[in-house]
């Protein structure tokens, strides 16, 4: 193990960790965020997996980056190769939206800062993003004026389940507006640890709650307010499959508020414990995070019309599943 490490000072306090880790030993955005969700970052000597994850003034930071750390060429990274198995699937298309279905694993857009600091030349040696590989599986309209794809909105790359582009810059616009406004339909399937509690979780949610996570704060009006309805659906003795409604949708939200509510998802390795404490127990054997998003409506920007769009429940989450419904040996 070949080790880099530096203190963080009073300005890395106001930066992510991969953005500290970009600025400070000069890692390529995609390297430092692959460092850390691998385990090979560690603060104050412990693990860290939250690339987003504010730093104190004072942390020790360490960094892995021994030999074959780096970066291939994206051509060599096939969507087939994901770990949860299987590639995007369109489930509508026309001249203004397509809607697909992502997979678990591959991350819907690059990140701005990640694609500004590679450059035209150096993003061939990034892998693919749901944005990259999309124009591909629309071949009738390769080459003309609506091959590119917009991204009005996203999904976490563990997370599986459907997003909407935008073909057209007036669809960008208006599907931009209906997501302001929260009149965008979204139904999430989710496994927890625990016993989930119906009702509806309410908070304002702001970038570091007081240990480097995003979080919920104390005080009502400060941060981004967020609002989940949650529905139980199944009971699986120490775990729950619940449906989650989001009415706002901030970055992580049913993540951050199902974990403060003490049933985290199966998989969750962020938002699985209370400010400060320690990681709840997970027994579930999940090898990512158990989220879903299962449907999603809104109104055509062309036509008006309500959209509907279902997406089922993917191969590992229904093995998942499985493996809880059996009864305790």
């Amino acid at each position: 193990m070949v080790m880099k490490r530096y203190v963080a000072s009073a300005l890395d306090t106001r930066k992510s960790l991969v953005e500290s880790l970009h600025d400070r030993l000069g890692l390529p955005w995609q390297q430092a965020r692959r460092l850390v969700c691998e385990g090979r970052v560690r603060l104050d000597g412990r693990p860290c997996f939250d690339y987003t994850r504010c730093l104190r003034r004072g942390q020790q930071v360490g960094v892995d980056v021994r030999r074959g750390a780096g970066c291939q060429p994206a051509r060599q990274r096939q969507a087939g190769s994901l770990p949860h198995g299987g590639g995007p699937i369109v489930r509508f298309a026309d001249a203004h939206i397509v809607i697909v279905d992502k997979p678990a694993g591959l991350t819907t857009v690059r990140h701005a800062g990640e694609a500004a600091a590679f450059g035209a030349r150096g993003r061939r040696y990034l892998p693919a993003t749901l944005a990259d590989l999309l124009p591909s599986l629309l071949p009738e309209e390769r080459g003309s004026k609506h091959s590119r794809v917009r991204a009005v909105h996203r999904l976490d790359k563990e997370t599986s389940g459907l997003v909407v582009f935008a073909r057209t810059a007036e669809a960008e616009r208006n599907l931009g507006r209906q997501f302001r406004a929260h009149t965008i339909e979204r139904h999430y399937l989710a496994i927890v640890r625990g016993q989930a509690v119906e009702g509806t979780i309410e908070s304002w949610l702001v970038r570091d709650r007081g240990d480097g996570r995003r979080g919920s704060c104390p005080k009502s009006g400060e941060g981004q307010h967020a609002i989940t309805h949650v529905r139980v659906l199944e009971r699986l003795g120490e775990y729950t499959l619940v449906e989650c409604r989001l009415e706002t949708g901030r970055t992580h939200q049913v993540r951050i508020h199902l974990g403060e509510a003490a049933t985290p998802l199966c998989g969750e390795r962020i938002y699985d414990r209370p400010p400060n404490g320690r990681p709840l127990p997970d027994g579930s054997g999940a090898t990512r995070v158990a989220l879903h998003a299962a449907s999603l409506g809104f109104d055509h920007p062309a036509t008006g019309k309500r959209v509907r769009s279902f997406s089922p429940l993917p191969k590992d989450l229904k093995a998942l599943l499985d493996r809880l419904r059996r009864p305790p040996h």
